[in-house]
């Protein structure tokens, strides 16, 4: 097997901690049964989910709720050849207990995107993989 000190697995705890520094990601789901990506604003909540903000409407809301969905988001400098990407794969779930609701709307995400009504979704951080290149001795 080829080995590459450059680039590398991240852990668990590594992979959130470069979460919590990025703002915008992409959620994959599944629309009239094909692979849909889309690019939203997000933040992590205390138990490491990723909360998203969106209308009631949204048809991201309707093809979501209740199913496994991924989500990704990186980091990368074109310059050095180095960054890196983390993804989380998970239920995700529209947040309805009114508490919770209350909750995320003074601490959760804010849509970059005008709202009528807002509602959250919570992606359950069930598995998070992530890889890291560094830019390798001898590159340019």
């Amino acid at each position: 097997m080829f080995q590459n000190d450059a680039f590398g697995p991240l852990d668990r705890q590594e992979c959130l901690r470069l979460l919590a520094e990025v703002p915008v990601g992409r959620v994959v789901y599944t629309r009239q049964a094909l692979p849909a990506v889309l690019p939203v604003n997000f933040s992590l909540d205390t138990d490491a989910s990723v909360l998203l903000s969106t209308s009631p409407g949204s048809d991201l809301v309707r093809a979501v709720d209740g199913v496994v969905v991924a989500f990704e988001a990186d980091e990368f400098d074109a310059a050095t050849r180095s960054g890196w990407s983390v993804v989380v794969t998970g239920r995700a779930t529209v947040v309805t207990d009114p508490a919770e609701q209350e909750r995320l709307s003074q601490a959760g995400p804010t849509s970059w995107m005008p709202l009528h009504g807002t509602v959250f979704v919570r992606i359950e951080s069930e598995m998070v993989t992530g890889r890291e290149l560094r830019r390798a001795r001898g590159t340019r």
